[in-house]
């Protein structure tokens, strides 16, 4: 039984492999631009039950990833896949309270929390000389959103375009060296598992579990028809 909304919401993504729309490509991608070194020390910020820790890991194999995340139960579950293995520390807290220094960033759909340039001045102190963060941050690409693109936000304040995000990245005192869409592979690698615990659980669903399964089944819906019109951004940025 889920009697409130945030525990219908924690049923829904228990056991999701990720936790927002991404793939191992999109981390190749960054690291290659980055230049990073094979012992890169590596923050997973906001790391959800480490969906994109084999990639870090394939980009830096005797380097070194601190994956944080503020759900106790996702880093639980990486705690299956990843706590035997040495180049991985897993701790549950804020995303911004490593201190490093690290190398390389990556923070997969999660900077919303606290808007581009409030992350990256918080991250600023983390980083190490030379060092650079990947994030993605919701988008629009095209000038004349429908209401079911901007719908698909609900509300987010700084919603925004590519030109958008990298003046917060600017006015953050960060340089904007790369971007990437989150392609259709990235999103359907989230919405498809999802989809199959949607319906895993519908029968015998409460009312609070089939509010929050409702949602998610119009969210899906809402990405599918208007994915031309937004989506992530995945920014590679450095200290300006």
């Amino acid at each position: 039984m889920t009697d409130r909304p945030e525990d219908a919401f924690f049923t829904l993504h228990a056991d999701l492999p990720r936790e927002g729309p991404g793939e191992t490509a999109d981390v190749a991608w960054a690291a290659e631009l980055a230049g990073l070194k094979p012992d890169a020390r590596i923050l997973d910020a906001a790391s959800g039950p480490g969906g994109d820790i084999g990639a870090l890991l394939r980009a830096a194999p005797s380097g070194h990833v601190t994956a944080i995340d503020l759900h106790a139960p996702f880093i639980i579950a990486a705690q299956a896949r990843w706590g035997v293995d040495a180049r991985v520390t897993l701790l549950t807290g804020d995303m911004t309270a490593p201190e490093g220094p690290f190398d390389f960033i990556w923070c997969a759909g999660a900077v919303y929390f606290l808007g581009v340039e409030a992350a990256l001045r918080a991250w600023t102190p983390r980083l190490a000389p030379g060092g650079v963060i990947a994030f993605s941050e919701p988008c629009l690409f095209t000038d004349t959103p429908s209401e079911g693109a901007l719908a698909f936000w609900e509300g987010y304040p700084r919603l925004t375009d590519a030109a958008g995000i990298a003046a917060q990245v600017a006015a953050a005192g960060f340089t904007t060296l790369a971007t990437r869409r989150i392609g259709d592979i990235g999103w359907e690698s989230y919405f498809r598992p999802m989809e199959a615990r949607i319906a895993r659980l519908r029968p015998g669903a409460d009312a609070a579990l089939s509010a929050v399964l409702d949602q998610a089944e119009a969210e899906i819906a809402l990405w599918r028809a208007h994915r031309a019109e937004t989506g992530y951004l995945l920014s590679l940025v450095s200290p300006a």
